[in-house]
Order: C-alpha cells, then structure tokens, then sequence
C-alpha cells in the first residue's frame, strides 16, 4: 500500500513540473497560460464561417434577406470603349506647313468651351528657304512687268486718238493681270488661315503652342459635346445585336445606353456594336471621357431562371472564389460559392449555388470576408 501511494506522488510531481509557471511547449509557447481569446468575439472558425455577435452586427450594418428565385433577362458583358458621336464632335487640322499663332482669345486648352466658327488659332504659311527665295524671286519679276506694262499704258494713253483703241484696252488688261499675279504670289508668300471651330462644344484634346510647326494634315484640336457621347462594344458573335434587349454600363450610375445599330460588316474580327449614352438627367452630360474602357452589360430578349441579389452581396473569398454569406445560426455567418450573372450596374443573378430558403448577406459581405 504504501509503495501504491509512492508511485502516485511520484506521477504527480513530474505532472507539476511539466506545467510549472515558466514551462515552455516545443514552440515557446507557455504552457502555464490559457489560449488567447479574441475579445470582440469576431472569429473565423476552422470549417471557414465566421462568428460575429450581435453588437458587431449592429455595427457593422449588416442586413440579410431571404433568397427568392425570380426570372429574368440572360447578360452578357462586353469589353467596350467610348468614342465620340460623328454628328457632335469635330477636328481641326492643318492645311498645309505652317506656324502656329495665338488666336484672339489666346490657344484653346482642353476642358474650354467653344463656338462653331469661333478662331482657336492662325496658320501662318511656312515654306523652306529655297521655296520661298523662288517665290520672292517671281514676286520681283512680275513687279517690273507690272511696272513696264504700266508705263506702256500711260504712253498709249498719251497717244490717244493716234492708236487703234483695242491696243489700249489690251494694255489696260495687261496691267490688271500682272497686277492680280502679284497680290496673288504676296498673299501666298505672308499667308494666315484661320483654325476655326468646326462645331459648338468642349475642347476634348489641343495640341497647340505658339511658335509650333506643323505639318499637313496634322490634327491640332478635337472638340465635342459630352452631352453625346457613344460607347463601342465588341463582340465575336454576329447574332447577338438582334438579341438585345438593353443595355448599361457595369459601375456606372446615372448612364443609359441606346443600340445605335447593328453593323453588317466585322473589323479585326468582331462585330462592333455602337451605343448612344445619355445621362439620366436631360440635359446633363455623362460622367464619361473619350477614349475611357467600359464594361457593357447587354441584356438579351432570352430570360434565365435565378437568385436576383444587390452586386455588393457578391464578394471574394481567400482563394479568389465568388462567394455570398448566409447567415447560418444567430451570430454565425458561412460562406457559398456561387456562380452569377450581372444583370445591371447594381444587380446580379445567382444562377447556381443558393437555394430558396437561405437568408443571404446583403450589406456588410465586405466585413465579414475580412474577419480571419
């Protein structure tokens, strides 16, 4: 018996010892303190839901609802991009080689508003020197003729009279032509040509500064009216224009978009589809620039079955999978992968991975896919 209770105590004090305040696991960590405990409660649990009381709820604002299967439109999104509207925008460019003069309100700068026929700018003719020492050198000799033919006119005139008349009025046209070749070969030599304003609206690009040489051809400004702007979708299927319903733009408030036409002919290999965009306010322009890419969500005559959810419901999870939130318990929150479809700038459709009777996440996933 007493060896029984020698065995005993002996067990005991090395238990004691192994947990003795100091001790140490194989890791450092002390094996005297209990396991930490996060104190807000929010957690992620092993199985990947997450728990989140009540007082975090509130203020996180998170709200839930009750998925119901609806039917709507099927989506597509396409890549597109805006450009301008050919009837509302237009180009300036240079005639012929010159040098750039400040109009009389100064050089257009983007973002200015203009008037069709307003003067942006001068060109000054600019020839090289070779070119302009033969025009120079040809203005010289049609000035004596001018001066001989003249003087030839004034001893006719002398002799009037004494010569037949037509030589007089031959002379007379003489002078007149020389007179007109000249002003003509001095115009060409000191010329300036307005830069005008093609039509009424916004300097969208100006590449003017004073002194600058330009060449033929070369575009100087473009100008439109943002209040008509386009978007161009693209497409590798040549049916898909007959079956569009509508249209808008993915992340755009505020945008409606119009199918301007279906074109009959590909470019690069897909089908170009032109859309008219309007702010949803008359009068009001687009919050959209020239040249900026969108993504265009085309809603199809065709209808597909599905859970009809707010687009931020929607979030990532760590593996960059699509997921929603379903709340699951009263503070338990679990994750489900799902497959949508967007249906407008601020709705999706769950076509696969939600069922009737779940109580989604609708405000506040971001939070909650944030908790680790």
């Amino acid at each position: 018996m007493k060896r029984t209770l020698l065995c005993i105590g002996l067990v005991l004090a090395s238990l004691s010892s192994w947990s003795a305040p100091g001790a140490h696991g194989p890791n450092g960590e002390h094996l005297d303190q209990a396991a930490p405990v996060n104190a807000s409660g929010l957690a992620r649990l092993p199985d990947g839901s997450v728990n989140v009381p009540k007082i975090a709820q509130r203020r996180m604002g998170i709200r839930t609802l009750v998925a119901s299967e609806t039917e709507a439109a099927a989506t597509l999104q396409l890549p597109g991009r805006v450009v301008q509207d050919p009837n509302a925008s237009g180009r300036v460019q240079a005639s012929y080689v010159g040098r750039i003069e400040p109009g009389p309100k100064g050089l257009p700068v983007p973002g200015q508003a203009v008037r069709q026929g307003e003067i942006l700018a001068w060109l000054r003719y600019q020839s090289e020197p070779f070119a302009q020492a033969g025009q120079e050198a040809q203005r010289a000799e049609l000035r004596a003729s001018r001066q001989l033919a003249e003087q030839r006119l004034q001893r006719l005139k002398g002799l009037e009279g004494t010569v037949p008349r037509k030589e007089i009025e031959a002379a007379r046209v003489d002078v007149e032509s020389l007179s007109a070749r000249e002003r003509s070969i001095a115009a060409s030599i000191q010329s300036r040509e307005p830069l005008r304003a093609p039509v009424s609206g916004v300097i969208a690009r100006s590449d003017l500064a004073a002194g600058q040489i330009v060449d033929a051809r070369d575009v100087l400004v473009d100008i439109i009216d943002p209040s008509r702007l386009m978007v161009e979708a693209q497409t590798a299927d040549v049916t898909l224009g007959e079956r569009i319903g509508n249209a808008s733009l993915a992340g755009q408030d505020g945008v409606k978009l119009q199918l301007a036409g279906v074109p009959r002919a590909l470019r690069d290999g897909v089908l170009p589809l032109t859309f008219r965009a309007q702010a949803d306010k008359p009068g009001q322009a687009a919050p959209l620039a020239v040249g900026q890419t969108v993504n265009v969500i085309v809603a199809l005559r065709d209808k597909a079955k599905g859970i009809a959810l707010p687009a931020e419901a929607v979030v990532r999870s760590p593996v960059n999978e699509t997921v929603v939130w379903i709340k699951t318990g009263a503070e338990r929150y679990t994750p489900q992968p799902v497959q949508v479809k967007p249906l407008d700038a601020k709705t999706v459709l769950v076509t696969r991975g939600l069922a009737t009777d779940n109580r989604v996440v609708v405000l506040g996933a971001p939070l909650i896919a944030q908790i680790r």
